[in-house]
């Protein structure tokens, strides 16, 4: 009776252990309709947790979402897993199509994320590289109160003869001078940007003018050009540990009061 009664309360115990320990949860890059969510190795539901959003470059563009990880930040997630303790979005833009058309797409991907694996409303980032810097800009201007910080690899603002892959975005089109113009509406934001000082196809004209523009409007902004590079700065953006340690330290600011 004793050694029954012995059994019977080490497996009431062994079944009340396995209640109450977290869901198993496969980590990694995981597939969702249109997009592709990463999950750290250490990945626990009970935590909240800081949240990036990429987005790619004209090069990725496709049907595939697993593209848009191709490169950036999902790189230097395989290179040193753990210079990104965080969950990561990688929305995707089909065929020709520009972050313009992807915005609303890239946006509901972000809230789904945060709803399904507790992200942090006041801890996410927002980064991307060429076309995908072009729409940072965009992404800040349309959503001013969403974003924690802000990094830009080979972003601007204009397009080029150098690429077609680039629009200038709707909402700084009736603005004289839209450097000026971004840099005040986004000037709450923290902001890194990294540029290529020999980039042939984003001019590094683009990244100095929204530093300069950034620095009139008293905006905390980071900048770092590299000498001799064209334009695949974002290798080296994205492995910078002072980057990444300056990221993970921005929280969003309270929401502003609209304007009367």
């Amino acid at each position: 009776m004793i050694c029954a009664l012995r059994t019977a309360i080490c497996a009431l115990a062994t079944a009340l252990t396995v209640l109450s320990a977290p869901a198993m949860r496969e980590t990694g890059f995981l597939d969702r309709p249109g997009y592709i969510v990463y999950l750290p190795q250490n990945y626990d539901a009970r935590k909240s947790w800081p949240v990036i959003v990429f987005l790619h470059g004209a090069g990725e563009r496709g049907e595939d979402a697993m593209r848009a990880t191709q490169i950036g930040v999902a790189a230097a997630i395989r290179h040193e897993r753990d210079l990104v303790p965080a969950i990561a979005v990688f929305p995707i833009v089909a065929g020709d199509k520009t972050w313009l058309e992807g915005a609303d797409a890239a946006m509901r991907a972000l809230d789904r994320t945060i709803e399904e694996f507790h992200g942090d409303p006041d801890r996410v980032y927002l980064t991307g590289l060429s076309m995908g810097g072009y729409g940072v800009y965009h992404f800040a201007l349309a959503h001013p109160d969403r974003f924690a910080a802000l990094v830009v690899v080979c972003g601007g603002l204009l397009p080029h003869p150098s690429t077609a892959a680039v629009q200038q975005s709707p909402l700084t089109m009736k603005a004289n001078d839209p450097y000026a113009f971004t840099a005040k509406a986004i000037k709450h934001i923290p902001i890194w940007i990294f540029q290529g000082a020999d980039d042939p196809v984003i001019p590094a004209d683009e990244a100095r003018r929204m530093n300069e523009q950034l620095k009139l409007a008293a905006a905390d902004v980071h900048y770092t050009e590299y000498a001799g590079v064209g334009h695949n700065s974002w290798d080296r953006a994205f492995s910078d540990h002072a980057m990444w340690t300056w990221l993970f330290n921005c929280r969003r600011a309270p929401a502003r009061s609209p304007r009367p």
